[in-house]
């Protein structure tokens, strides 16, 4: 494998367990929403898809398997509608979750990506389900772990659905401006002749971080963290 390639996974290996520091709600957050308004909830949401690496991982995971811009649009907007559906039914209505267990979920949803990349079904000569559906379905998944993230914060009940509204616009704006260099850069990975290899690497390395990351969200949970 290129000496490159191996160099930036060892690095995204090491940044992964100060990376999922990043994904937490902070009192930051919170006293941004306090005093800016409906547009506080555009920033947050933003902000936090940008720094949502498990969201990140899958969607790389996704875009990572596709080679046409119809497709990856048609993906994404299976994904976009599922994480929609969740993140303002699931808020508007007031259900909740732990956390833990959502985020542990989602990190299967990572392993899964990868496994499934890597013709995982095949080698076990099993029928693949549709990826399209799947995709739907992780959807669902991913925006109710936006879901609960936005309930943790003192939203108040004075324009609620706007507030919400407002924070899912954020968490769009955010994955297409986390898309954009994604597809960039595996658009031009495909054009080397090292593809393959890197092809290789990295859904591994969703399969390693899916099972990390299930792990730790699984030690939040038992230890109530």
């Amino acid at each position: 494998m290129n000496a490159n390639i191996k160099k930036a996974l060892s690095l995204l290996f090491l940044l992964l367990p100060f990376v999922s520091v990043a994904h937490d709600v902070t009192s930051a957050d919170q006293e941004i929403l306090r005093n800016g308004g409906l547009f506080a909830y555009i920033h947050v949401g933003a902000t936090h898809m940008l720094t949502g690496y498990d969201h990140l991982l899958f969607l790389a995971g996704v875009v990572f398997y596709l080679t046409g811009i119809k497709d990856i649009l048609k993906f994404i907007t299976a994904f976009t509608i599922g994480h929609c559906i969740t993140l303002i039914g699931a808020t508007y209505a007031g259900i909740t979750a732990n956390e833990h267990l959502i985020d542990a979920v989602i990190a299967l949803s990572i392993l899964y990506k990868g496994f499934e990349n890597l013709g995982g079904f095949e080698k076990l000569k099993i029928k693949s389900p549709n990826l399209l559906l799947m995709v739907v379905v992780f959807g669902l998944i991913h925006g109710f772990g936006l879901s609960t993230r936005l309930q943790s914060f003192e939203n108040g009940t004075e324009d609620l659905l706007a507030k919400i509204l407002c924070f899912n616009l954020g968490v769009e704006l955010g994955q297409v401006l986390a898309l954009i260099p994604i597809v960039a850069l595996f658009t031009l990975a495909r054009k080397h002749k090292q593809f393959p290899a890197f092809y290789k690497a990295v859904n591994w390395y969703l399969i390693i971080a899916g099972v990390f990351l299930f792990l730790y969200q699984m030690s939040g949970y038992y230890s109530g963290h």
